[in-house]
């Protein structure tokens, strides 16, 4: 059984130092984790730093396909991920399969295809986007272009309005995003009128008309910064409170709860992202595959080629 030391940080940077190892970290990690990374960032900002780094390990705190990004955009470098059951509810929502059948039934269109997904369905597709550039990307396009959107089906709805441009959307969305209750929303903003309410655009429609700014997470943190010591209701992952408070001290930044099957009312921490922690990162630096959760990514040549080019088009394009 492997042991845990003592002092986790400093064994981690020391393990950091000798591996010439780069630690990611995506905004919906634990607090310990993204102070500890020499990198935190949303998807865009962690595709452009894998693809860049001279490190040559990259340890990704974050969920599989974003491991699996670094590894198509640097495939001679080891990229290491802490848990590998750190999915994505979005990524389980489109099957390779089932997603090159709707591809056919639409022959002529080209498919947009939101970087929370496997590099099968990556594979799969002509352009990724983010959040932060779908807009940019796809105002790009002819206006006479058919357009599939997948996976997310709520942020497809989003880039229509921002765009004009009607798409074909995958009927797929984000446990978290989904989950959140209007109910409890319309109680925090009764509770605290004077907070700006922002969101991510994989809510739901019902909840977006509620949102004084709607973008991406390095968005929504750009705006809490240019807004200093206003009040905040957050309508994303809360772990991304924490860069929030780095930025703007002075701010009071609130999450909105969602009510579970049971009828509770209840935190919305992505239970992926949650798999993720100090322990896991330590062992996964220090035993590699050997470790009890995580390991590896490892990608077949083929597979990293095709997904690799829709990758290479959305950073040119941005």
């Amino acid at each position: 059984m492997n042991s845990i030391p003592a002092n986790l940080e400093n064994e981690i940077l020391k393990l950091k130092k000798e591996r010439n190892a780069v630690i990611l970290a995506h905004f919906y990690q634990d607090s310990e984790i993204q102070d500890i990374a020499d990198f935190v960032g949303d998807s865009l900002d962690l595709s452009r730093q894998a693809s860049k780094t001279n490190a040559d390990e990259i340890i990704f705190c974050g969920v599989k396909f974003m491991a699996e990004v670094a590894k198509i955009l640097s495939p001679q470098k080891k990229v290491l991920i802490p848990d590998f059951k750190a999915g994505c509810s979005l990524e389980d929502s489109c099957k390779p399969r089932d997603f090159a059948e709707f591809r056919k039934s639409h022959p002529k269109a080209i498919a947009i295809t939101y970087i929370n997904c496997s590099a099968e369905i990556k594979a799969l597709s002509d352009i990724i986007v983010t959040s932060t550039n779908a807009k940019k990307i796809i105002e790009q396009l002819p206006r006479d272009q058919e357009i599939i959107f997948a996976p997310d089906q709520h942020l497809g709805r989003f880039i229509e309005k921002q765009t004009g441009r009607k798409m074909i959307l995958w009927n797929g969305s984000c446990i978290v995003h989904e989950q959140f209750s209007e109910k409890e929303l319309v109680k925090l903003i009764a509770n605290h009128p004077q907070a700006l309410v922002i969101a991510h655009p994989e809510c739901p429609e019902a909840l977006l008309k509620y949102a004084n700014h709607i973008g991406s997470t390095s968005s929504l943190i750009d705006f809490a910064k240019k807004n200093q010591g206003l009040e905040f209701i957050v309508l994303t992952e809360p772990h991304i409170i924490h860069q929030m408070k780095k930025v703007n001290p002075l701010g009071k930044f609130y999450d909105c709860p969602f009510i579970n099957t049971s009828g509770c009312s209840s935190c919305n921490n992505c239970p992926y992202m949650q798999l993720n922690n100090l322990e896991k990162l330590y062992e996964v630096m220090k035993y590699g595959n050997s470790s009890k959760f995580g390991g590896e990514i490892e990608l077949s040549e083929s597979l990293i080629v095709k997904a690799r080019q829709p990758l290479v088009k959305m950073l040119e394009m941005s």
